[in-house]
């Protein structure tokens, strides 16, 4: 029985750049579907930010991308009219990639209370489709979904505080 060798196998890179490129659509995609679903939303527009590694692919950590736009909302004592900040947590999932594990939701939750997220969203885009959006429940119940469909992204997206 021949040793694994300890370079990467010419496939094994291949398929590497190939999750690459589907994880850098994934995350476009998922702009591009969010851009739709807000086109007619009034002020203040949303801001995405991507969050990627040295390399131009994604970095570590749960969160893949956050949407951000200033609260116009009646504000706190002792802050002004667009002081505050709207935030929503995005997990992108492109192709056949997995969906997060208990672990992740686990840390997905910590990250929204750290940062004070309004909202924590996955995002699973396949080529040739549009991406779908699920919301994740505040906590799950054993046996339930951790993730609920979003059909329509403007109850997220536009009908948070302006």
């Amino acid at each position: 029985m021949s040793s694994p060798s300890p370079t990467r196998s010419a496939e094994y890179k291949r398929r590497f750049a190939i999750a690459a490129c589907t994880a850098k659509w994934a995350v476009t995609m998922t702009k591009v579907r969010i851009r739709q679903a807000v086109v007619n939303a009034p002020f203040p527009r949303w801001h995405f930010i991507s969050f990627v590694g040295t390399t131009g692919v994604e970095s570590r950590g749960v969160v893949d991308m956050i949407a951000v736009r200033k609260d116009h909302s009646t504000p706190q004592d002792g802050l002004k009219r667009g002081d505050a900040l709207q935030i929503i947590l995005i997990q992108v999932k492109g192709g056949s990639a997995a969906n997060p594990t208990s672990e992740d939701a686990a840390r997905l939750r910590l990250v929204a209370r750290l940062h004070n997220a309004s909202e924590v969203l996955l995002a699973a885009w396949k080529k040739g489709r549009a991406a779908r959006f699920f919301s994740m429940r505040p906590e799950a119940a054993t046996g339930e979904p951790g993730w609920i469909e979003v059909p329509e992204l403007t109850r997220i997206f536009c009908n948070a505080a302006n």
